[in-house]
């Protein structure tokens, strides 16, 4: 799997992240340190544990990191919980989790692939 093909699979898009990031050394270099970022696993147990403020943090991360890393399907789903959480509309953050838990295991999925490869 070629690192375009990686963002295909997870939906990304990656003319975008390599007019930011200039090289495709980088990209690799970026997307693949994205598999140890702890984001999404603190935005869950944060949300299981109604720790709303750690919550909103991890979601915003999580959101910053796709979005600087184009990985476009993730970053739209991170965003709608962001702003579910900074509106104190929890019942709502809850919902969404499911659609953040779904995007973020293609992502990660494609990056295994794409690393094993």
């Amino acid at each position: 799997m070629t690192i375009q093909e990686c963002y295909a699979a997870l939906e990304g898009d990656y003319q975008e992240v390599l007019g930011r990031l200039y090289s495709d050394a980088l990209v690799q270099k970026f997307v693949l340190k994205f598999l140890s970022d702890q984001s999404f696993q603190l935005l869950e147990s944060s949300l299981k544990e109604e720790n709303y403020e750690d919550a909103f943090r991890a979601a915003h991360t999580l959101k910053g990191v796709s979005q600087n890393l184009s990985f476009t399907k993730l970053y739209h789903s991170s965003h709608e919980i962001t702003e579910a959480l900074r509106t104190k509309n929890y019942d709502q953050a809850h919902q969404l989790l499911a659609t953040v838990a779904a995007d973020y295991a293609q992502t990660a999925a494609a990056i295994k692939a794409y690393q094993g490869g």
